[in-house]
């Protein structure tokens, strides 16, 4: 059976054939263990079973009972999920331990005990990429809608194995390329090192762990060194500008200084229109069904590394017509006459670009926000910056900030962000939704990365009793 390596030729790969025994993943891949994920619902643990399952491995994993978005896939696929107990670890496992979870959790402390196999995520992340032409997507914002959009055109011209962060996971055989996205959370992504590198942005988050903007550069910057082959980064990004790295940096965006540019963008209630431009050279014109200027840039980093692939642009451009987006960004729903959207934006940035995209789809609409916080130390070094994306809206609805597994309490609350907010800042609970009910024909946008999805329920249960009786 043959499978595909790369060389590099004159910049560009070409395809050289071997066999599946040279991968160098293959020292990890023990067909007589099983593999069990401590966290395995979370959104890269997720993905990452399901790539193993795909490709063969026997794999089970653990979490807490309450019901996550990522679970539907494990349970189509037949992975086993248990509660956590220390009692799931035994002889015969290798054990792959979330990020979220300390060595003090009694499975992975178990499993050192034992002496069995542990790997952190990332660790066990970046030798599965190995042996693929590989491709990391990374920034502060936009990276699982890009890494979703680019997994989604090359595996419409090409065998290509995948890890998204919204829980999608795909091990596909005999797989040339390898898209996955690159989580820059505690410098997570350095323990990859890939082909090709997407950077959608640098902007300052995580302030657990950052120190600030230059200490998120830093990681960025060092990220860059160990990419192998070149790097697409948005133009407009001043701290992506700054890159100093020994592989090409081609940059990407509006601006006649990019190396990849935008022209003739048309945005409609349908998507968006526009040409794309290397080197003055037109690459054709290009549609996506998908809202929001920064969907323009995602597609326009897609189509840089697909021209650097020599990939056919009319394939690329059949596939970006065709893709719907990922899970939990801007997924819609109607419900009486109302228009519900669920997203995971939880950084200023983000909830201006979802925003911004509800606008566009729905021009002539009330916009009315309701965003839960995400962890108590990004709402006190965001806090302005929050009030100015929410004031987008036209009304402004919060919920109580939502802890961390980290972080469970913090001197700030919702009604100090609510107290800076124009347009509202009224503090919903999940039991009293009510407060929506007094809008009408237009779109409520659930924001947040916590569990935002309950309150969106309790309003929809609201809002389809209302209907019922009025019907």
């Amino acid at each position: 059976m043959l499978e595909w390596k790369e060389s590099h030729s004159h910049g560009l790969l070409s395809q050289v054939a071997f066999t599946a025994q040279s991968r160098k993943e293959d020292h990890l891949m023990d067909n007589a263990t099983v593999y069990h994920f401590v966290g395995i619902k979370g959104s890269g643990m997720s993905a990452l079973a399901l790539i193993l399952h795909d490709k063969g491995f026997k794999v089970q994993g653990s979490d807490i009972t309450q019901y996550t978005f990522t679970q539907r896939g494990l349970e189509k696929a037949g992975i086993d999920v248990m509660g956590f107990d220390e009692a799931n670890i035994h002889e015969g496992l290798t054990v792959i331990a979330g990020n979220s979870f300390t060595d003090d959790h009694p499975e992975i402390k178990k499993a050192r005990a034992m002496g069995l196999p542990v790997y952190r995520y990332h660790e066990f992340l970046g030798h599965l990429i190995e042996g693929y032409t590989s491709i990391g997507v990374a920034g502060a914002h936009g990276k699982t809608s890009t890494t979703g959009l680019l997994s989604h055109v090359l595996s419409g011209v090409a065998p290509t194995s995948y890890l998204i962060g919204d829980g999608t996971g795909k091990g596909t055989p005999n797989a040339r390329f390898f898209v996955y996205e690159a989580d820059e959370y505690r410098r997570h992504f350095l323990a990859t090192k890939p082909d090709y590198a997407i950077m959608t942005n640098i902007d300052f988050d995580h302030p657990d762990y950052y120190t600030g903007i230059d200490d998120v550069y830093s990681a960025f910057e060092t990220w860059a060194n160990q990419v192998k082959k070149g790097i697409f980064a948005w133009g407009d990004d001043p701290e992506l500008r700054k890159l100093k790295t020994d592989v090409p940096v081609y940059y990407y965006g509006t601006s006649d200084r990019d190396d990849f540019q935008a022209k003739n963008i048309k945005r409609s209630t349908t998507g968006s229109t526009f040409d794309v431009y290397h080197d003055g050279k037109n690459l054709g014109n290009f549609e996506i069904h998908l809202y929001g200027e920064h969907n323009v840039l995602n597609s326009l980093a897609v189509i840089a590394v697909s021209y650097f692939e020599k990939v056919n642009m009319d394939e690329i451009k059949r596939e970006l017509a065709d893709f719907k987006g990922v899970k939990r960004r801007f997924t819609e729903r109607k419900l009486a006459d109302m228009t519900i959207i669920d997203d995971y934006a939880h950084h200023p940035s983000e909830i201006k670009a979802t925003l911004d995209a509800a606008r566009q789809k729905y021009p002539d609409k009330e916009i009315i926000a309701v965003f839960q916080p995400h962890t108590f130390s990004r709402t006190i070094a965001l806090m302005d910056d929050f009030a100015k994306s929410l004031n987008l809206a036209d009304k402004v609805f919060l919920t109580n900030i939502f802890s961390s597994a980290r972080e469970t309490q913090g001197a700030v609350s919702s009604k100090d962000l609510a107290a800076k907010i124009a347009k509202g800042g009224e503090i919903l609970t999940v039991d009293n939704m009510s407060p929506l009910l007094d809008f009408h024909d237009a779109v409520v946008v659930f924001m947040g990365a916590g569990d935002v999805q309950k309150y969106e329920r309790s309003y929809e249960e609201l809002l389809s009793h209302l209907s019922l009786k009025n019907n």
